[in-house]
């Protein structure tokens, strides 16, 4: 027989940190653990700076150690399987740990496999990815000498929708400011139909877009990279898709839309980790096939009420961000607390919130923040002083300096 908990939180990552936080921080009687086996906690947002050159990594890891709140036992081992029947969840070692609630948070994780020749280049012949090392991302920046510069994206939701596109603004400013901006051309090729979901700040990047003589390509599947020979193979989502330019290296060829590059940075294939994929927690078909089952408002689950999802691994018709953590978190701990205090869940309600940090080059930024149905939902006081959805120097300061500060002391101590 293993341990017992009243509270256990899959995941000691943004979303699980702060809601054991905000949980401790409401009743110091509670019994919460946390099942993480990392020792290290990072700030994900700053890899985009870090790929450009101007945040140091180092700076964004921690020790996990010193954000498991004081009074929280830390299980420091994998989760393996879920069993909501039983209340129970199997650790990789054949532990058990009973519950009387979860709390699913343990991100989303990259698959690698999932996208062909992917893992044979990744890392090298200048494909990069901010997801798995920045600092790769800066070598082939500082490396590249002209060329095609390609930004893609796998067909998978993806942890921060924005951040395939922040990284190629600051790499055109880069490619400008060490003067091979007139040998590039930099390509965006996205399985997308649009450049950002909401008007207003779709407006302010297509200005952008427009300025940096950026390629957009929408509705384009990558299915192959060929690292050594430099080369991605794309299939057309549908007929919209943008007809390929032979001037500009796309060619068809079986089927397959090829595209040559120099240098190629990606937002690698997603999902939830196989533990929740696998798990009678998730949906086993439509949009949110391999998520786990929400109430979108609640975020308590659909069958099992004892059990609520949030950050990444929740199905929520929104952008898989920090921010939208932010708001989720008070509603789940709100929730938890009414139902261990009246046996039903309070009207606390998500109401879809995210925000996306859109870095259009060094010293400039966009703060798209929206909610459900794409609707602007942009920060009142802020929007006091500036319109959020043009580009701004104040806003890039927020990003470099000001969230890294309240995330390390704000956020993940509950404080926010």
């Amino acid at each position: 027989m293993g341990k017992h908990h009243q509270i256990v939180i899959i995941g000691g990552g943004t979303a699980g940190l702060m809601t054991a936080a905000q949980l401790r921080n409401a009743n110091k009687q509670l019994d919460i653990a946390i099942i993480e086996p990392s020792e290290k906690h990072f700030y994900q947002p700053a890899w985009t700076l870090v790929g450009a050159g101007t945040f140091d990594y180092k700076d964004t890891i921690q020790p996990e150690k010193k954000y498991i709140p004081k009074g929280v036992n830390w299980i420091k081992e994998y989760a393996e399987k879920l069993n909501p029947d039983g209340n129970e969840v199997v650790l990789k070692n054949g532990e058990s740990i009973t519950y009387d609630y979860l709390v699913v948070a343990p991100g989303i994780q990259i698959n690698i496999d999932a996208l062909e020749g992917l893992r044979e280049t990744l890392g090298k012949n200048g494909v990069c990815s901010n997801y798995t090392d920045p600092e790769y991302t800066w070598e082939v920046l500082q490396e590249f000498k002209g060329g095609t510069a390609l930004f893609t994206q796998a067909n998978t939701p993806i942890k921060c929708g924005g951040a395939p596109q922040k990284i190629m603004y600051l790499a055109d400013d880069y490619f400008q400011k060490q003067g091979v901006k007139d040998k590039t051309t930099v390509k965006f090729v996205t399985p997308g139909s649009i450049i950002f979901g909401v008007k207003d700040f779709a407006d302010t990047l297509d200005k952008v877009v427009a300025r940096k003589n950026i390629e957009l390509r929408f509705f384009y599947n990558l299915v192959k990279i060929d690292g050594p020979n430099k080369k991605a193979y794309y299939s057309k989502i549908n007929d919209k898709a943008t007809a390929p330019n032979e001037a500009m290296g796309e060619v068809e060829k079986d089927e397959l839309i090829e595209v040559s590059f120099d240098m190629l940075h990606l937002a690698p294939p997603q999902s939830a980790p196989d533990f929740v994929r696998n798990s009678p927690l998730v949906h086993t078909e439509g949009p949110g096939k391999g998520w786990v089952n929400v109430d979108i408002h609640s975020m308590q689950h659909a069958t099992y009420k004892n059990v609520f999802a949030l950050g990444d691994v929740a199905h929520v018709p929104t952008a898989k961000t920090g921010a939208a953590v932010r708001k989720q978190a008070p509603v789940v701990v709100e929730n938890i607390l009414s139902l261990i205090e009246k046996g039903g869940i309070s009207s606390a309600s998500y109401s879809g919130y995210s925000s996306c940090p859109l870095v259009t080059g060094y010293g400039k930024m966009v703060l798209a923040e929206f909610k459900y149905d794409n609707v602007r939902d942009s920060d009142p006081l802020l929007s006091k002083f500036l319109d959020t959805s043009k580009e701004s120097w104040l806003l890039w300061i927020l990003k470099k300096y000001g969230l890294p500060y309240l995330y390390w002391n704000k956020m993940l101590r509950g404080k926010m």
